[in-house]
């Protein structure tokens, strides 16, 4: 069975069309065409129902697209077992991460990797938005955040140290919270639709209701808006160390509690085999994290 017509039928398949396959792969549509009806003509059964807007798995496609892929997993295995691990990560490599983080920790780490490793190609999505990673053919998601339960795999990289951050004119006009129930009565900066804020302490979680002049659905709006004096935000320290550094922004901890923790994960479709331009990044950056 032809390798590169599997490859055309799963990235069909991730993409939702023939012509994002054949810009993925590097091909023209027609020989993406070609490619996919061969495959048909050896099955004997046609896998996509194809018109010029739109593409579908056929009841035979879904049933045999699972094979396809655990055949390129397979090829892909093989191919590694017998490659020399100085050899480096090849290949393009999809990644996502949010618009904040992926700019100020991811794209350095990518920059040395590229470096280090000449055959790899890298496409970045920066994004705040949860992106469905098998649909849009990503390899691999760095996400901050408590995961929900799915058939993806995720990979803890590192922690995720966040506190309450105010700039010294804030706290000078309004004073500096001493516990959790304090913040009631404060401006705090919060992510869109977020009404409580949650603190461990004391082997317990406290919850308080949050009175949130400014919402922003992306961590650099509540940054920036912090940095202005507008109000409490709870950052994360990678992306507020300099602005504390140089004395723009004051970072303060309350006596009965501190933001609840979260991980930094790298998440991927399969643990049947992770390619080496996965596993070598994932490695790069999590040594960065350190």
């Amino acid at each position: 069975m032809d390798i590169a017509s599997l490859t055309v039928l799963v990235e069909a398949a991730n993409a939702g069309s023939l012509a994002a396959a054949a810009r993925r792969l590097g091909l023209s549509p027609l020989t993406a065409t070609r490619r996919l009806a061969a495959l048909e003509a050896e099955i004997g059964a046609r896998l996509m129902q194809r018109s010029t807007r739109s593409l579908a798995l056929t009841p035979e496609g879904e049933a045999f697209l699972p094979y396809a892929q655990a055949i390129l997993e397979n090829e892909a295995a093989a191919l590694a077992s017998v490659r020399p691990s100085a050899a480096g990560a090849s290949g393009l490599l999809r990644l996502t991460a949010s618009a904040a983080f992926g700019r100020k920790v991811v794209a350095p780490v990518i920059a040395d990797f590229m470096k280090a490793n000449p055959q790899v190609c890298v496409d970045l999505l920066l994004t705040d938005a949860l992106v469905d990673i098998v649909a849009q053919g990503i390899d691999l998601a760095i996400r901050i955040a408590p995961l929900k339960d799915s058939t993806l795999i995720a990979r803890r990289l590192s922690t995720n140290p966040r506190a309450l951050y105010a700039t010294p004119a804030y706290l000078d006009e309004h004073g500096t919270p001493g516990v959790v129930a304090d913040l009631i009565r404060h401006q705090c900066l919060a992510f869109s639709g977020t009404m409580h804020w949650s603190f461990a302490g004391g082997g317990h979680t406290n919850r308080v209701q949050v009175r949130a002049r400014f919402s922003a659905n992306s961590i650099e709006g509540l940054r920036e808006m912090c940095l202005a004096g507008l109000g409490i935000a709870i950052l994360s320290d990678w992306d507020v160390h300099e602005a504390v550094d140089d004395g723009q922004l004051v970072r303060f901890t309350l006596a009965d509690g501190e933001p609840e923790p979260l991980a930094i994960w790298a998440v991927y479709p399969s643990s049947r085999f992770v390619p080496p331009k996965v596993r070598l990044f994932m490695a790069a950056l999590e040594t960065a994290l350190r």
